[in-house]
């Protein structure tokens, strides 16, 4: 019996060779939608990271503060993602659809894959991802309520509009624009979001820490004393978990995996890119690790402590985040490597002039952020970079290290500016006017008790304590 048999009662008034066809293309959407989905997932997963890492980083009575904290960044940011965040982030004037579903999904034409389900999924978990960051940086004495005003607003604005420049079809720093307008004929490659992401929970929480000052005790009398956390094997557990998300984070961001690089049928293609992604990913946190432990043992005779160790795997990934996708294996050692060293000067340096951030966030995801992106203008493969973003009539510019000239380097040197300039004219203001509403910094007799007796459980934990 022929195929145009088995097929006749399905066929309608296609032929058989159409409806074949058609059932490979809803095959194709159906995989790369999947793999879109389980991305977003293994990066939701990363708020768990974040708040077992808070949770051993900061002292035991503000425990249950910092975890609620974190469990509102979710909360308020999906919200204010749906309304908001969405539109600012993906929003494009010429969109049709635009005009009539501005703050929701619902009803969105499939067609726009920049507007469906799965990609709103997607990129609200990188949003709240950045508002994580900054969480850490005013541990300790923030209040409760100024931490959901600034989550929402970094959600609804500052990131969605940030992240519009660079991954938005129309963004004015996107890679992926016509020729023509290509920020220096290149674009930014920010594949992840070193910048994106990480820079501007970063720099946020930067502004946060600065404002309020540091904890009461942290400097006295020149005397640097820093608590440790109450619980190294959460700070551990974190990192773990955050480790294992990065997978969702980094790799994911191809947003569909069923693409071929070159002939049809070829063994090579994008999800070849995904792999690779994930091994560069993986190198460049794990050599960050070991070059923390062996320059701290060389400079303090011993190995240091767990966290030190954690937070040095942790800048190895938010380096790479950028370039993952368009470096060599080889190149990610050496991102790792001096991720670590960067990290521990600008410790180092925040010690020196008093700034105090418990979770060394604003130094970790701030300053590796920005490593991030210059790295990636210097080891960019112009092979990697054609693969990912697709060959230009002409080439395209590549890392500087890898002959690509200097047209990669100065358009990441602008994002950076950017980046640094945006989040600091939206959240400075912000900050300072939470600070003159007395919404900011907790009370000296909430900070020395600890926030989970004085804000959340009141007498009640006083008469159990």
């Amino acid at each position: 019996m022929s195929c145009s048999a088995d097929l006749a009662p399905h066929l309608g008034n296609v032929s058989a060779a159409e409806y074949i066809c058609n059932k490979f293309t809803d095959s194709n959407f159906a995989i790369n939608n999947t793999y879109l989905l389980f991305s977003a997932y293994f990066v939701f997963m990363m708020q768990c990271g974040f708040a077992m890492l808070c949770a051993g980083a900061v002292r035991k009575k503000n425990t249950n503060n910092i975890m609620l904290i974190n469990a509102m960044n979710a909360v308020v940011g999906a919200i204010s993602y749906y309304l908001f965040g969405f539109a600012f982030a993906f929003g494009q004037p010429s969109n049709k659809f635009i005009g009539k579903h501005f703050f929701a999904l619902k009803d969105i034409p499939s067609e726009s894959s920049y507007m469906d389900y799965s990609n709103f999924l997607y990129q609200w978990t990188f949003a709240i991802a950045a508002a994580g960051i900054t969480s850490g940086s005013i541990a300790e004495r923030t209040h409760f309520s100024a931490c959901l005003i600034y989550s929402f607003f970094l959600t609804g604005f500052v990131y969605p509009v940030l992240s519009h420049w660079y991954w938005s079809p129309d963004g004015w720093a996107n890679p992926c624009r016509g020729p023509g307008a290509l920020l220096f004929s290149s674009g930014v490659i920010d594949f992840a979001g070193s910048g994106v992401v990480h820079m501007v929970g970063g720099i946020a929480g930067f502004w946060g820490a600065l404002i309020e000052g540091p904890r009461i005790g942290r400097f006295i009398d020149g005397y640097n004393y820093k608590p440790r956390g109450h619980n190294p094997a959460l700070s551990l557990l974190g990192t773990f978990v955050l480790w294992f998300g990065w997978y969702g984070f980094n790799p994911g961001s191809f947003l569909i995996i069923n693409k071929t690089y070159g002939a049809s049928g070829s063994f090579y293609g994008q999800w070849s890119a995904v792999g690779r992604t994930a091994v560069t990913t993986t190198l460049s946190g794990t050599a960050a690790g070991l070059t923390m432990i062996i320059v701290k043992k060389f400079l303090t005779g011993s190995w240091g402590y767990l966290v030190d160790a954690c937070n040095g795997m942790l800048g190895g990934f938010v380096a790479i985040t950028s370039g993952c996708s368009v470096v060599e294996p080889w190149a990610a050692i050496i991102c790792g490597i001096v991720s670590a060293l960067v990290l521990l000067w600008l410790n180092m340096l925040s010690e020196k002039f008093k700034f105090d951030d418990p979770l060394e966030a604003a130094q970790l995801y701030g300053g590796c952020g920005t490593l991030g992106l210059l790295f990636t203008s210097l080891f960019a493969k112009k092979e990697f970079v054609n693969e990912v973003y697709g060959e230009r009539p002409g080439g395209r510019p590549y890392g500087v290290y890898m002959g690509g000239g200097g047209n990669l380097f100065a358009a990441h040197i602008v994002a950076i500016l950017v980046n640094i300039g945006w989040v600091s004219a939206t959240m400075v203001p912000l900050f300072f006017l939470l600070k003159h509403l007395n919404l900011l910094r907790v009370s000296l007799e909430d900070e020395l008790h600890g926030m989970d007796m004085t804000q959340h459980e009141g007498p009640r934990m006083l008469i159990e304590w």
